[in-house]
């Protein structure tokens, strides 16, 4: 059989295996049916992933079946995002695994959609109208993908309980800040088991420092990103600002490494690392990890807490996979549909977001699979 139509089958056969899966979060048939038509069509060729075209890939007249699946059927996101994770660990699992927090911003006209308002997006670069997302991806040898999610939803939508009800955000459903978020879904992932080494994001989360020191207190390693104002403890009794710290680092000190590739290539910047806390835990240590840009001389800080005996390239390899969940926004976005969406409902939100992951998750998987079968000649 030719090789590129044995794998094609193969991909297929994977499909419907992790459709099965699925299957039971959803009581009817006709319901187990469609989300596997569904996630199929995230998968297609199709443009625009919304409900009328995943319809028309269905070979459904209407999109009234798509839309009854994200608004009325019976099932819970909840359940399929364990399922994703799960499979996530399966095909990308490894012990030097990395948890990567991040956010990404869904542009919205009006003010009807759940949690919509003007807001920096990082994803347009500027404040727009639109909705965020906090993301968890996770990132290993074999590849990375998305594996957990949360709406954020600003303070002044809480305070607007009528608001919230017409969004179908429940009167449960309390104000948390982005880290608070990204908390949560690390709680669930070290609850669930998923093998991991690190914690890494940016600075919206490690500038949080009670999020930083649950890290510590579930001695989860981490490289966060911070501003340069932050106030460290550099000494007993003694803080000092990231910058401050930069400023005593020696000339000689600095040593160039590559941080994982950019889409101009190799992305190579000078690094050195300062020890902090004096007061550490046993065999665990602290640093404020510097990264100066070759070109301008331009500084990033980074928070550090981990194993005593850890080189400076082992930070600067978890800092350099934080850019590993940039690549799964834009995979996600671009390749299932996760920013084409229609709906306007909190709990129609988490469904496609879902359903789109899973999307996500099963191309990593494949990827991992096709490039383990080229390392050992099989294809």
């Amino acid at each position: 059989m030719d090789a590129a139509l044995q794998q094609v089958q193969g991909w297929a056969a994977e499909l419907e295996a992790l459709c099965e899966r699925i299957a039971p979060r959803f009581g009817r048939v006709e319901v187990r049916r469609r989300a596997g038509a569904f996630v199929r069509g995230l998968l297609s060729g199709v443009e625009r992933k919304n409900g009328w075209q995943l319809a028309e890939q269905a070979s459904e007249a209407t999109p009234d079946g798509m839309q009854r699946l994200l608004y009325q059927a019976r099932w819970s996101a909840d359940e399929v995002r364990d399922d994703l994770r799960d499979y996530v660990v399966e095909h990308l699992g490894d012990p030097g695994g990395v948890l990567v927090v991040d956010e990404t911003g869904f542009l919205k006209k009006g003010g009807k959609s759940a949690g919509v308002q003007r807001q920096y997006s990082g994803t347009a670069g500027r404040i727009e109208n639109c909705q965020l997302g906090v993301f968890l991806a996770y990132a290993g040898p074999k590849g990375h993908a998305l594996v957990d999610r949360e709406l954020y939803v600003p303070e002044g939508w809480i305070a607007d309980r009528p608001r919230c009800r017409e969004a179908a955000i429940g009167d449960t459903v309390e104000f948390q800040t982005k880290p608070q978020l990204a908390r949560v879904m690390l709680r669930r992932a070290l609850d669930a088991g998923v093998p991991v080494a690190w914690v890494t994001g940016d600075e919206v989360y490690g500038g949080d420092r009670r999020l930083r020191l649950w890290l510590e207190a579930q001695d989860v390693p981490h490289v966060l990103a911070v501003k340069r104002s932050e106030p460290l403890v550099s000494g007993l009794f003694r803080q000092d600002r990231a910058d401050t710290l930069a400023a005593g680092v020696p000339a000689g000190a600095w040593r160039h490494y590559r941080a994982g590739d950019g889409a101009k290539g190799p992305r190579v910047y000078a690094w050195a690392r300062v020890a902090i806390r004096p007061l550490r835990e046993p065999g665990r240590d602290y640093w404020l990890l510097l990264r100066r840009s070759l070109a301008d001389g331009e500084l990033a800080f980074y928070v550090c807490y981990g194993p005593a005996g850890a080189t400076l390239a082992e930070l600067v390899a978890v800092a350099g996979v934080r850019w590993t969940v940039e690549c799964c926004f834009q995979q996600a976005k671009g390749e299932t549909g996760l920013d084409h969406y229609e709906v306007r409902r909190y709990d129609a939100w988490y469904r496609h977001i879902t359903l789109s992951m899973l999307a996500q998750a099963f191309l990593a998987g494949m990827r991992a699979r096709a490039g383990a079968a080229a390392a050992t000649g099989g294809g």
